[in-house]
Parts: C-alpha cells; sequence; structure tokens
C-alpha cells in the first residue's frame, strides 16, 4: 500500500517538474525570439542610412518598393498574410513622403559635406599649426641651436664647415648615425640629454614636454596633398549645386502640407554649406602659402621636375627625426628619475 502511494507521489511530483520544464522552456523561448527582435530592429536601425544611402544611389524605390507596394495591397485581402519585415516596412512608410528619392539626396548629403567639411578644417588647422611651431617654438629652435652648435664643434678644425650659421634639414636624419669614439651612443642621443640636463626644468619629471612636433601629427601630415584638398572641395562645392536642384524639386510640389520642417531646415543648410565651403577654401589658400613659407624659411628646394616641394618630403624628415629623438628622449627621461 505504501509502495503504491509512492508510485502516485512520484507521478505527481514527476508531472509537476515536467509541466515546471515546459513553462520554463517557453519562456526562455519567449526571450530568445524577444531578444532575436531586439537585436534584429538595432541592426535595422543601424543600417537606414546605408539603406537609404543605396536606394537613392541605385534608385531601388522603383523596384524595390514596387514590390513592396504589390505585397501591402495584397495582403490587405488575406487574413493571415504575412506582414512586411520592420526595414521593409519602415522603407514603405517613408516612400509615401511625397519627393522621398529627393528629400534622402539631400539629408545624407547635408550628413556628409559636414563630415568633409570638419575633416579638411582640422587637417588644414594642423598643418597650420606644424608649420607655425617648427618656425617659431621655442622647442624646436632650441634642438636646431644645438645641432648646429656641436656641428660646428665637431668641424672646429675647419675653417669654412667650422662656423655655419645654418644646415640642411636632411642632416637631422644622420644625426643617430653618428657616434662617439667607443661607439656607446650617438650624437642624437648625446643632443637629446645635453637639452634635458642644461635646459629642461622638468627634465625627469611627468609634466616635461616633448620639444618637437608630436610624430603622429607630423606622420598625418606627410601623407596629406593639396591636390586632394582641392579636389575634395571642388567635389563638395559640385554637389551642393546639385543638392539645391534636389531642394528646388521638393519645393515644386503642388500641396505645400509636407514641406515643412524640411524647407527651413535646408535653407539654413544651404547658406551654412556656401560660407564653410568658401572659408576652407580660403583656409586652404593661406595653409598652402603658409606651408611654402615654411619649406623656404628652412632653405628646402623641390625635387627635380617637381614645382614645390611636397609634405611627404618636409614632414616626411620631421616625422623620422621626431620619431628617433623622442625614443632617446623618453630613455633619458627614465634615466633622469
Amino acid at each position: 500500500m505504501d509502495s503504491k502511494n509512492e508510485l502516485n507521489q512520484f507521478k505527481s511530483d514527476l508531472q509537476n517538474k515536467t509541466q515546471e520544464l515546459e513553462t520554463t522552456q517557453r519562456h526562455l523561448q519567449e526571450m530568445k525570439l524577444q531578444l532575436v527582435e531586439e537585436e534584429y530592429t538595432t541592426l535595422a536601425l543601424e543600417s537606414t542610412e546605408e539603406r537609404l544611402h543605396d536606394a537613392a544611389n541605385r534608385g531601388a524605390q522603383s523596384v524595390g518598393l514596387g514590390k513592396i507596394e504589390k505585397h501591402d495591397r495584397s495582403s490587405k485581402d488575406k487574413e493571415n498574410a504575412k506582414s512586411l519585415d520592420k526595414p521593409e516596412q519602415f522603407l514603405y512608410e517613408l516612400s509615401l513622403i511625397p519627393n522621398f528619392s529627393e528629400r534622402v539626396f539631400c539629408i545624407l548629403f547635408q550628413s556628409t559635406f559636414s563630415e568633409s567639411i570638419c575633416s579638411i578644417r582640422c587637417k588644414l588647422e594642423l598643418l597650420q599649426k606644424l608649420c607655425e611651431t617648427l618656425k617659431h617654438g621655442s622647442g624646436v629652435m632650441q634642438v636646431l641651436g644645438l645641432v648646429l652648435a656641436f656641428g660646428n664643434y665637431m668641424n672646429g678644425g675647419n675653417n669654412t664647415r667650422g662656423q655655419a650659421d645654418s644646415f640642411g634639414l636632411d642632416i637631422l636624419l644622420k644625426l643617430k648615425d653618428v657616434k662617439s669614439r667607443d661607439n656607446s651612443r650617438s650624437l642624437l642621443s648625446y643632443i637629446v640629454s645635453y637639452d634635458l640636463h642644461n635646459f629642461d626644468e622638468d627634465a625627469g619629471k611627468e609634466q616635461c614636454v616633448f620639444p618637437l612636433p608630436k610624430p603622429q601629427d607630423l606622420f598625418q601630415a606627410s601623407q596629406m596633398k593639396f591636390e586632394d584638398f582641392q579636389k575634395d572641395l571642388r567635389k563638395l562645392k559640385k554637389d551642393l549645386r546639385a543638392c539645391e536642384v534636389e531642394v528646388g524639386k521638393v519645393y515644386q510640389v503642388p500641396s505645400k502640407e509636407h514641406i515643412q520642417p524640411f524647407k527651413e531646415n535646408m535653407e539654413q543648410f544651404i547658406i551654412q554649406a556656401k560660407i564653410d565651403q568658401e572659408a576652407e577654401e580660403n583656409s586652404l589658400t593661406e595653409t598652402h602659402k603658409c606651408f611654402l613659407e615654411t619649406t623656404a624659411y628652412f632653405s628646402m628646394r623641390p625635387k627635380i621636375g617637381e614645382k614645390e616641394v611636397s609634405p611627404n618630403v618636409f614632414f616626411g624628415i620631421w616625422h623620422e627625426f621626431s620619431s628617433h629623438f623622442k625614443d632617446f628622449w623618453k630613455n633619458e627621461n627614465k634615466l633622469i628619475l
């Protein structure tokens, strides 16, 4: 009798556990589906601009959206019709906006223009800053003065070379190869050590400031071309005119119901874009002039067959020199500590 009761109790417990497992499984499945849906939604939203960009560029509205509209019309007559996926539903709702294609083009260009202008501005500002620092920076002047002084000292026995008042920039790249008699250190490492011990009150301290432009800034500048800036600005100007044309198409619709706030936003954007465009064109002219003056200041001449010294050559020399200088500078600072 006891065995029978135990068996019934066991069956009851087993049934309860089974129900609990089924309930848990359903909850897990629902959570999994919810997570998948949330991830899909996030991806769909993140790719919205890219989808719109592709649609605007390839004219996909006439084909892709046509299929979506056909599906939407046919599904209205069916009870169990499959609904549109969220990205397709989003695109379909956007397509109902008057002049959808033109609006998309203008909105995407607004974002692209702002990013491009900002990038050009930052690069030109970096070039101007580097030129100013190399010509007038106290740290740079101190280092170059030491190079000249030690060079004249080492050439003291030569009446011609021992009293030089300047030197070519290519000399900077040879300093690390000039060794002491016992080959224990280079001239560059000695100049770095002398500068820190005799002219830098913060040597060995955390607030010690590197006297030359940062190697990464010089490398970035060495990769720039003024021709690329000119080409980018011409393209932006051309695209801005195209944007004005597309904006005009939106204004021409008979119904003015959906004109705002698009019209107000685009009018403000175009006015500011023209101001920014002209400002960067002027900045490019000034930066180019500043760069040429800087190369002339250091008596650099263009290579045979070239009209002027390129940023790649000029800043390439400074990048290599600054990189080697910084290696010795960091090591020497550690020794002082």
